[in-house]
């Protein structure tokens, strides 16, 4: 849901994985046309890494 979410309005995304200085600024870059797919492909990025820091966390929990 997510991953739909970051293409469709990126700077949610940012909102959803608690970094709204990141989504604050990936929204002034989405409004402008050009600042679209850099935004789309930023919040795709932020949002892989976000998934992996979750499961290291996860990991180290468990030991």
């Amino acid at each position: 849901m997510r991953l739909i979410l970051a293409i469709l309005l990126p700077f949610v995304v940012f909102f959803t994985i608690n970094r709204p200085f990141q989504g604050i600024f990936c929204l002034l870059l989405q409004i402008t046309l050009i600042g679209w797919i850099p935004a789309v492909i930023w919040a795709v990025y932020a949002l892989g890494q976000y998934k992996t820091d979750k499961k290291i966390r996860n990991m180290q929990r468990s030991r």
